[in-house]
C-alpha cells in the first residue's frame, strides 16, 4: 500500500518522511486522488496563511489559494525534485500571490499605512481564548495587538515582507527560504535584518519600545 493511501486512512495531517517523499510525488504523478486529498490536508492551511500575509484580503487569499493548488496538479509531472516538493510548494505560493499583489496595487489606490487606523478587533476574534485563562480586557488587547502587527506587515515592501513571513511565521531555515526565492541565502539575511527594522519602527510607537 502507497504512503498516501496508508496515510489517507487515518489522515495524520503531517509531511512524508524524507526518504518517503519521492514515492508520494510518484503516486501524485500517477494521479492518485488519495495523495491529493492527502497534499490538501497538509498544505492547505499553511499556504493560505502564507499567501493572506501577501495579498490584501481574506477573498483575495482564497483565489490565490485556489489558483495555487491548480497549478501545483497541473505542474506536478514537471516537479523534478530539485527541492523538497514544500519547497516548490511555497514557490509557486509566493509567486501567484506576489503577482496578485502587483495586479491589486495597479487596479487600486494604496492609503498610507496607519497604527491609528486599524480596524478594532471583533467580538469573535476576542472570543476565541478560553475565559477562565485570561480576562476579556486581555484578551481584546491582544486580538488588537494582532490586527495591528497584521496591518504593518502587511505595509511592508514585498521583498522584506515575504522574507519576513516565510522566517518568522512559516518559520523555514534560510536555506530554504533562498529555494523558495531564488535568492542567495546571504540575501535572505539581509533582507530579514531589514525587514524586522522596519516592522519594528512601524511598532514600536504603538506597543512600546520594550515589547517590540
Amino acid at each position: 500500500m502507497g504512503i498516501a493511501r496508508s496515510v489517507s486512512i487515518t489522515l495524520e495531517h503531517t509531511l512524508p518522511a524524507v526518504n518517503e517523499e519521492a514515492a508520494f510525488v510518484a503516486e501524485l504523478r500517477a494521479g492518485s486522488e488519495p495523495a491529493f486529498a492527502y497534499l490538501l490536508a497538509v498544505y492547505q492551511n499553511p499556504v493560505y496563511n502564507l499567501v493572506s500575509h501577501i495579498v490584501e484580503n481574506a477573498a483575495d487569499a482564497s483565489d490565490v489559494l485556489q489558483d495555487v493548488f491548480v497549478k501545483v496538479f497541473k505542474g506536478i509531472k514537471g516537479f523534478n525534485g530539485d527541492s523538497t516538493l514544500r519547497t516548490w510548494i511555497y514557490r509557486i505560493a509566493v509567486h501567484e500571490a506576489s503577482n496578485h499583489r502587483r495586479s491589486w496595487i495597479r487596479r487600486h489606490w494604496r492609503e498610507p499605512f496607519s497604527v491609528d487606523d486599524t480596524a478594532s478587533p471583533s467580538a469573535a476574534a476576542a472570543s476565541e481564548a478560553p475565559s477562565n485563562e485570561r480576562s476579556p480586557y486581555q484578551v481584546f488587547e491582544q486580538a488588537e495587538r494582532e490586527v495591528v502587527v497584521k496591518r504593518a506587515l502587511a505595509s511592508l515592501a514585498q521583498p522584506y515582507r515575504t522574507v519576513v513571513v516565510l522566517r518568522e511565521i512559516e518559520e523555514l531555515p534560510y536555506e530554504e527560504i533562498a529555494q523558495v526565492l531564488g535568492l542567495a541565502e546571504g540575501t535572505v539575511k539581509s533582507r530579514l535584518l531589514r525587514g524586522r527594522e522596519l516592522l519594528r519602527r512601524k511598532l514600536v510607537g504603538y506597543v512600546g519600545k520594550d515589547h517590540v
